[in-house]
This record gives C-alpha cells, structure tokens and sequence, in this order.
C-alpha cells in the first residue's frame, strides 16, 4: 500500500495559521485542452439536463421533498427503493474500482467543483486582475479605484454565476416547473423556495470565491479515502524522481544535475498549491497542470517530456518487487462496465405499472347461487410510464373470472388509483382450500405486469 507524503501545502492549516492564498498561473498544454474539452462538454449536460425531458419527464430529477426521482426521463418512485440502492452500491463500487485504478483524476477532470472552480471562476479572474503575478500584485498593493473596481466586477460576476448555479441545482431537486412558477409568481407565494435559491447562492458564492481548494484538501471525504484506495498498481500524476534529481539550474559542463531545472512552475501552476516533486500526496487532485507545464521546459532544453507524467506507485516509490501488470485495470474496467449495464438494464426495463393485489381485509370467500365461489381483492396502481395508460386486468388461467367493483380503465401521467375486484371460479373446478391465481394488467395487447395472490374456496366433494 502506498503512503502519502507530507508537503507544506499552501492552505489553511490550522486554526491559528493565516491562510497563505494560492495564486494559480493560468495553465496552457495539450493536457490542459483534452480537460477542457471534458470540462465543458460535462458543464452543457450539467445545465441542459433538468431542462431537457422526455415524454414529459426531466431528463434527471432527484425530487426528495416529494420522493419522485427521474432518471433518463423515467419516473422512479419509494416503490423503486431496490432500483436506487443498487444505483448508489453501482456509484460506491466504481468510485472505489476507478479510484484503484487511475488515482484521483475524477477530482481533476470531473468533478463539478474543479470544473467550475478552473474552468468559469478562475479563467473570470485571469480576465478581470490578469495572471498569477498581477493577480497578487493586485492584492498585496495599496488601495485604489482601480483595484476597487476590479473586486467589485470580479464578485459580482461570481454571485451573478452562483445564483444561476443555485436555480439549476434547485432545477434539479424540485423540477424545472416548480422552479418556473418560484421565478413567476410574486415572492410570498413560494418564500421558502426563494429562500433556498439565496441559501444555495451565497453557498456556491462562498466556496468558489473563497474556500476554494480547501473543499478538495480538507472538506471532501473522497480525497481522504485516496490514501486507503491506492495501491502499488495505481496509476497517478507523479515526479519522476530518478531522472530529475539532483534538480537546480544546468550549466553546459555539469552533467551530474539531473532533467529537473527547478524552474518550479509545477508548483505555480498547481491549483491546491503542492510540490508534486515532493512525493505523491493527498491534496494533489490530478489535474495534469503540472505534466504541462513540465513538458513545456523539457521541449524548450531539449530533454524528454514527461519528467512528470502518469506513473504507477510502485514506478514512484522504486519498489524492488514491483512489476506493472494492466490485467486488473482491464479486469476492473470489466466490472465497472458489467455494473453499469445492469444498472441500465433494471431502469429500462422496469414495469409502466406498479401493482400490489391483496385480498380484502377481513373477508372470506362467498359460494354464490349460480355454483361460483368468489374472493373479494383490492388492487393498488400507480403510472410510471409518465404518460395516460388505458389498461385491462385479465386473469391467467381460463378456470377464472374477474368482476369488478369500481372499474377504472385509465390513469392519469403519474397518477394512481384503488381498484376492488371478485375472482370467481367454479366449485367444481376448485381442487384446494388455498390455491395460487394470477391476474395481468395488459396494455395496448400486451401484459405488462404479473400479480399473484391467493384464491381460498371449499373443495367440492365427488
């Protein structure tokens, strides 16, 4: 198991430490381009999403206030418990399996907070106070209109950005008409809804403008599990420390320095502030700024890139034992994939109707005069398919009939309804006390969903 080395971190340390503010140099390399294609590609499906539906239903929803959930535009309901537990055993394995694997570059390359942090945020403060060096030039300088002017701008920018992210976030929990109706309708008659979005706007504000990287080295539990998910065969961004050192500056008759030119701009380019030559550590999120900016020297002294890169833990760590194998990235990318599937599966192929036949409390079964015993059930439907169903129920076996009590052949998108029914069958035909029946609910011609319950009645003496 690998073990995560101790750097001085440019972030709060303690409680009684000032925080020493990272100023990031604006990144530039091929790296750099790939994560910002993902980045923005992920920022289009982010807010297009709870706004995009399908036969009616949000795209994704996750309605916890009314426990309605939507998922590729498929209502999920509490009767749907299984379906979302497997879903977030599915999400718990593969962050584990993914982790394993390739290190930390979901924090770098997909998570919602380094995507809006690095590619809205920042790239707002290179374009109002300039790069790294202007940027704390600006701030460790003397008071003036201009800088006055700047700040304003900037934050203003960020709460106007914040408040769209909390109405798409809150999109996302209560659906994009109930967000309409709190946007249209006069504040007192959705207060608490418009007090969520201004929750949630001073939230988003405050980590993005100021908080920052401290979500990703202290506050979230993921970066704290990497020490316990990493192995030896973990692939991470590393310093290769055998070529670089020992690092300083290059003079043409000194070959005993090694590829590092201690230039340091890994370090001003990272966003959570490390020295990745110090050691693969907790706070690094691999975001491959660094590889960049590394790459970028090594062309222009004629050296190998790649001094930083992608290596494995035990490549890193130089153990004598190790030798690097892709059959378990395979095997797990395998998993992965065979979860994901099956996820997929259950969701598309869950039933249009949710149906639960019981037979009625208290009563037992009646002979009639016209030689028929008779069970009195009561049926619960619920519409998943988001759409008006017009529907029949059909008992299986021909030796039964059905009688309903209030018959109901539609329900409404997202309704429900309470159904009472007799099953009859003949005295004759009845061979036990108890037996199994089975009732469908066909749609259109086809039987969508199987009940079964029980049917009592004498047995007929011969």
């Amino acid at each position: 198991m690998g073990t995560i080395a101790n750097t001085d971190v440019k972030t709060a340390r303690s409680a009684s430490e000032k925080r020493n503010w990272i100023y990031a140099k604006k990144p530039v390399g091929k790296l750099y381009n790939y994560r910002q294609w993902v980045g923005y590609i992920l920022l289009l499906f982010l807010f297009s999403a709870p706004f995009f539906k399908i036969n009616g239903n949000p795209f994704l929803m996750f309605n916890i206030i009314e426990r309605r959930f939507s998922i590729f535009g498929n209502l999920f309901y509490p009767q749907d418990l299984y379906i979302f537990v497997f879903g977030m055993l599915i999400l718990m394995v593969c962050v584990v399996l993914f982790t394993v694997v390739y290190g930390r570059v979901w924090c770098g390359w997909t998570c919602p907070q380094t995507i809006f942090m690095e590619l809205i945020f920042r790239r707002i403060e290179y374009w109002i106070e300039g790069d790294w060096k202007q940027q704390k030039k600006l701030d460790e300088g003397p008071d003036s209109d201009l800088k006055a002017w700047k700040k304003l701008a900037k934050h203003s920018i960020f709460f106007a950005i914040s408040f769209l992210i909390s109405n798409v976030f809150l999109a996302y929990i209560i659906g994009v008409d109930s967000l309409y109706r709190i946007i249209v309708d006069p504040i007192e008659a959705h207060y608490l809804g418009f007090i969520s979005i201004l929750i949630f706007t001073g939230l988003f504000y405050a980590v993005f403008a100021h908080v920052r990287e401290i979500v990703c080295t202290t506050i979230c539990p993921y970066g704290r599990l990497q020490s316990v998910l990493l192995d030896e065969q973990t692939v991470t961004v590393a310093y290769d420390v055998h070529r670089g050192e020992p690092r300083g500056k290059k003079k043409r008759e000194d070959d005993n320095k090694g590829d590092c030119i201690d230039c340091k701009l890994c370090v001003h380019v990272c966003p959570t502030g490390i020295d990745i030559r110090n050691g693969i550590q907790m706070e690094c999120v691999s975001c491959t700024a660094c590889i960049d900016a590394c790459d970028a020297v090594m062309d222009k002294i004629g050296k190998p890139t790649r001094l930083i890169g992608f290596y494995a833990m035990g490549e890193v760590e130089d153990k004598p034992t190790f030798k690097r194998s892709n059959g378990r990235a395979i095997a797990y990318s395998i998993v992965l994939f065979a979860l994901i599937t099956v996820f997929c599966v259950m969701i598309f192929n869950r039933p249009l109707l949710d149906g639960r036949v019981l037979r009625a409390k208290g009563s037992s079964y009646q002979q009639r005069e016209d030689g028929y015993i008779s069970n009195l059930y009561t049926l619960e439907l619920m519409n998943k398919s988001g759409k008006v169903i017009q529907f029949t129920l059909k008992p299986e076996d021909d030796e039964t009939r059905i009688e309903m009590v209030n018959p109901i052949k539609e329900l409404k998108k997202d309704g429900s309804a309470m159904l009472s029914f007799f099953l009859l069958q003949r005295k004759e035909t009845i061979k036990s006390y108890k037996q199994d029946v089975k009732v469908d609910i066909v749609v259109d011609g086809e039987v969508i969903e199987k009940m079964k319950t029980t049917f009592i009645g004498s047995v007929s003496s011969k």
